[in-house]
């Protein structure tokens, strides 16, 4: 049984998370005694507090809130002065909004406002303790209350603007992942609907190829008896025609479904008229043949056809118009090769778009004949290269000769 993924890279992160905390918690701890030098049992009990606040302000929001206000509370009954150990207040306050759920933002809100007003009117005692009371003592209060709101409401806003950013951040990647999951169930789809195609196009051929079959052996089983060369014929056809078929077959065992068909299946010998009905939709072809032809099966024979007819119509619909289209068949060896060139229409975004039937069918075809496909943006080129073998037995005929 394997692990969720997902879940082992959250709870490495929580992991992480609770590493730096502590790591942070220990450090605010050695510099507050260093720097505070707690002069007094309140005053270490105050720097604990503090530190705990600091080390839960991430992982429980809530909890730190709780620690806080004691520590603050405690160090003001003590007579103490503000002091390094004040800026766990302000990250137990960012914590509050960047961290917290809908309760603990209010209650970190709600902190802001009361604590100013507890913490100006804590410092405003502790510099006019026994001055009379002045338009200057009043104008010196305001100002501690506004420094107060500022410096406290300052870290609440600074952490709900990062979860703002946070969650802004995480709707990107959780649409990006939801287009990339429906992007591969779409060419899944697609792939799906060229396989029961292709089934169709295979059964026309292979329910021939078994008619041949049955008729030859019906007719041998007749005539052995008065004409024995007619048997070796019989036999002869019914075993090429056998091993013809055994490759359209595998492929026909491959697909998960098989509709009736209509009409004949397109052959090699169809691709000239291909290509002057393309011409005469306005397709500036150009057309090559190289090399000696093999015999092909007539399954790889339909796949070649259909992935000329789908390139030379997409160099159509998608190409620059008035380009030139180069189709070059080559035979080489056992191999036929096929290349289809058109120039790309520079109005277009050839690495955008959603997938479309194109591109899987062919590349589908290609492998279930037992080639390979390969379709790319060669700068303002679009090519698409086929390679298809020949059967095995015109590849031994090759070879011998």
């Amino acid at each position: 049984m394997q692990a969720d993924p997902v879940a082992s890279a959250d709870v490495a992160r929580r992991r992480h998370r609770l590493t730096v905390d502590a790591i942070v918690a220990v450090m605010f701890f050695v510099v507050g005694t260093v720097a505070g030098t707690p002069a007094s049992v309140v005053g270490f009990g105050v720097l604990v507090l503090f530190t705990a606040a600091v080390a839960l302000r991430r992982e429980a929001p809530p909890a730190a809130l709780g620690l806080a206000w004691p520590a603050a509370l405690l160090q003001m009954a003590s007579g103490a002065g503000p002091g390094f150990v004040d800026i766990a207040v302000l990250a137990v306050l960012f914590a509050t909004s960047a961290y917290g759920d809908r309760v603990t933002r209010l209650a970190g809100l709600a902190s802001v406002a009361v604590g100013s007003l507890t913490a100006a009117g804590y410092l405003f005692l502790q510099a006019h303790r026994g001055a009379p009371i002045t338009a200057a003592t009043w104008a010196s209060l305001a100002t501690l209350l506004v420094g107060c709101v500022a410096v406290l409401g300052l870290a609440w806003t600074l952490g709900l603007l990062l979860r703002t950013w946070r969650t802004a951040r995480d709707s990107r990647r959780e649409g990006l992942r939801a287009l990339e999951e429906h992007r591969q169930a779409q060419r899944a789809v697609v792939v799906e609907q060229e396989r029961s195609r292709i089934a169709r196009d295979m059964h026309d051929v292979v329910a021939h190829s078994l008619a041949v079959v049955i008729a030859q052996a019906d007719g041998a089983r007749y005539a052995r008896a008065t004409d024995a060369a007619a048997v070796d014929s019989a036999l002869v056809t019914i075993s090429a025609t056998a091993r013809a078929a055994l490759a359209d077959v595998r492929v026909l065992l491959a697909q998960l479904r098989q509709d009736d068909t209509v009409g004949p299946q397109p052959t090699l010998a169809d691709l000239p008229p291909l290509a002057a009905q393309m011409r005469a939709a306005g397709l500036a072809l150009s057309w090559s043949e190289t090399g000696e032809p093999l015999p092909l099966g007539s399954g790889a024979q339909l796949a070649v056809y259909r992935i000329i007819q789908e390139a030379l119509t997409n160099a159509l619909r998608h190409g620059a118009p008035g380009g030139e289209v180069r189709v070059a068949l080559g035979w080489t060896g056992a191999d036929l090769a096929v290349s289809i060139e058109n120039a790309l229409d520079p109005g277009r975004d050839a690495a955008g778009g959603d997938v479309g039937h194109g591109l899987p069918g062919m590349r589908e075809r290609a492998v279930l004949a037992g080639g390979t496909l390969n379709a790319e943006a060669d700068g303002d080129r679009f090519r698409v290269r086929v390679a298809v073998p020949a059967t095995p037995a015109a590849a031994s005929a090759r070879e011998t000769a």
